[in-house]
């Protein structure tokens, strides 16, 4: 007699459509998602003997019908809280202190142009806001600025609007989310003041962006984009732009449901599925000497 290994994937998928029915921006979609699910539990598919794999065929099976890669199930090695979001919070904790709090380098480029790399994440802006008003202050007197978002998974819409604040000379609308939860609309602003200085709204700003910047990354470029203020130099983007919350469904399992949709206020639209266009398309390798060219070459004109 043997005993059947099989993880118990049941209660994983059960729960995990009732969270996309309740939660999903988009309730259309959701029952569809839901359907398959239920769908492929029964035909078997998720019979398999480890969490990582149950979370690679689901994650698969989410995103099929849309593509909306913030529609994740997620696998954590160590075993996570079973508060809601949670999970994520305790691993961007772990990479805020690694990082120098979201901004792990700061250059100064020949010619006075500095460079702010913000990696990997603009975390949550409670944590974030004294590293990266430090770093922006620090870039603040360069003549022209290099913000690289290319290594930059995502995070906090408020950390945007934080960032964007710097690169801005006056209070700018910048985003509108639109909620399922009780069809609440909640606009996003630069902020008023900022501790430091800003580098402002009129120096040369170029930002650097690959095909891994991904969710609140895409939201900085193509925010400023948008506006006018940035050049982006380097890949187009990951394509993610509905925020999201994370539920832990297994004790190494979190299902992420985006529960909102982005509205800007220049184009009317986003950039979910399609990313975040560059205007100087190049490898993202090449998009620091681009950039830096670039600010060379308007310097001196």
């Amino acid at each position: 007699m043997t005993t059947s290994t099989k993880l118990p994937s049941a209660p994983v998928i059960d729960e995990t459509a009732r969270l996309v029915i309740e939660q999903y921006v988009f309730p259309e979609i959701a029952e569809q998602v839901a359907d398959l699910l239920r769908r492929r539990l029964t035909e078997g598919a998720y019979d398999v003997d480890s969490a990582e794999e149950l979370a690679r065929l689901v994650t698969v099976d989410l995103q099929s019908v849309n593509g909306d890669r913030h529609l994740r199930l997620k696998h954590h090695a160590e075993p996570v809280s079973p508060q809601q979001g949670a999970a994520t919070l305790d691993a961007m904790r772990r990479d805020f202190d690694t990082s120098l709090g979201g901004a792990p380098q700061v250059q100064l480029l020949d010619g006075g142009i500095a460079v702010v790399e913000l990696a990997p994440m603009l975390f949550p802006l409670e944590w974030a806001a004294e590293p990266l008003g430090a770093a922006l202050t620090l870039a603040s007197r360069a003549q022209a600025l290099i913000v690289d978002l290319r290594a930059n998974r995502g995070g906090d819409p408020d950390t945007v609007a934080f960032v964007c604040s710097y690169l801005l000379d006056r209070r700018t609308h910048l985003n509108t989310m639109h909620w399922r939860s009780g069809e609440r609309i909640e606009q996003s602003w630069s902020l008023p003041h900022v501790p430091g200085t800003r580098f402002g709204g009129s120096k040369p700003l170029y930002v650097l962006t690959s095909d891994s910047s991904f969710s609140a990354a895409e939201e900085l470029a193509y925010n400023l984009q948008q506006l006018g203020r940035a050049v982006i130099v380097g890949e187009r983007t990951r394509g993610g732009a509905h925020p999201c919350k994370g539920w832990t469904v297994h004790p190494h399992l979190e299902v992420t449901v985006p529960m909102g949709r982005a509205v800007n206020p220049v184009s009317g639209t986003n950039w979910e599925g399609i990313g975040v266009q560059p205007d100087i398309p190049c490898p993202a390798a090449d998009a620091l000497d681009q950039a830096h060219a670039l600010a060379l070459a308007r310097l001196t004109d």
